[in-house]
């Protein structure tokens, strides 16, 4: 069987900066580094740094980190989590990536400019997501964050309107989304709008496409909480109907592979590639157990 991992898959600049702060800071800190939220979204990559003393905690738990190193992972925070690390003494370690630190300025100048015009800062995203959650505190949470067209009838089209989007929604639905709002605006002539959508993430989905589409089967390694990889997974199955997706080795089950002769093993921006790797050596041996056994019945 040839498996082949994708050399384009894996960590983005943002989330490479992040762990490597991290690592940096535990080194440093003996162990003693908190970080806010899951540095990434992989359980297995966020219990390999905990191994190595990074500690996750939720915003609750500052006012018990006082004097404390606490990291901001590349999603960034909001405003308010800095006032509060000044209120409680905490040492901020800022790994926020340098795309959505840009866009958090991005934002907070658009929705000053719309103060002023009496209009709306509307920004395509997942609600909840710890990226909007950045982006929305630089509006003091007055940004009106759609996921779809259907989210439209929120937004007063009689008003000035500047559209954003979370770096990595995805770039059809962003033009979609931007072709309605101007279809339904009173005044086309005063909606504003800013791609904000990181290239690295969305270049991806062409690639993967071509990728998935060469192979027999597809195994596709990423963390469950990754809006990311839940996009970039139904890429894949979209070219390759084949395509799996696991978070780790062990979920890999023998008859995916039964009559198969080529495997691609490919991942979101939040998945390692030592763990890709891990993944693709445990499909070697499936596929090495299954030719043993095949010989041994046919002798």
């Amino acid at each position: 069987m040839r498996i082949e991992i994708d050399e384009q898959s894996g960590f983005c600049f943002g989330v490479v900066k992040a762990i490597t702060t991290a690592e940096e800071w535990l080194r440093t800190k003996e162990g003693a580094v908190w970080c806010l939220g899951d540095i990434v979204h992989n359980r297995v990559e966020v219990n390999r740094l905990e191994r190595l003393g990074l500690q996750t905690v939720g915003h609750d738990r500052l006012p018990e980190l006082v004097g404390r190193c606490v990291l901001i992972r590349a999603h960034g925070e909001p405003p308010a989590t800095y006032e509060a690390a000044r209120r409680y003494g905490i040492e901020l370690v800022d790994a926020t990536c340098p795309v959505v630190a840009k866009l958090q300025e991005r934002v907070r100048r658009a929705w000053e400019a719309m103060r002023q015009v009496g209009g709306q800062v509307v920004l395509l995203g997942k609600p909840g997501h710890a990226e909007v959650v950045g982006l929305t505190g630089q509006t003091n949470e007055e940004a009106i964050v759609i996921e779809s067209e259907a989210d439209l009838e929120r937004i007063d089209f009689g008003r000035p309107i500047c559209l954003l989007s979370q770096t990595t929604q995805s770039l059809a639905l962003f033009n979609a989304i931007r072709d309605e709002i101007l279809r339904r605006a009173e005044r086309p002539e005063a909606v504003t709008v800013h791609d904000t959508i990181c290239r690295q993430v969305s270049n991806r989905n062409p690639h993967l496409r071509e990728f998935a589409a060469r192979f027999d089967a597809v195994i596709f390694v990423s963390g469950s909480k990754s809006s990311n990889g839940k996009a970039l997974y139904e890429v894949c199955r979209g070219a390759n109907p084949r395509t799996y997706k696991v978070e780790e080795a062990a979920e890999l089950r023998r008859e995916w592979f039964e009559g198969v002769g080529s495997v691609g093993v490919c991942g979101a921006t939040s998945t390692p590639k030592w763990l890709m790797q891990r993944v693709a050596d445990a499909i070697a041996a499936l596929a090495s157990d299954g030719e043993r056994g095949a010989t041994t019945r046919g002798e």
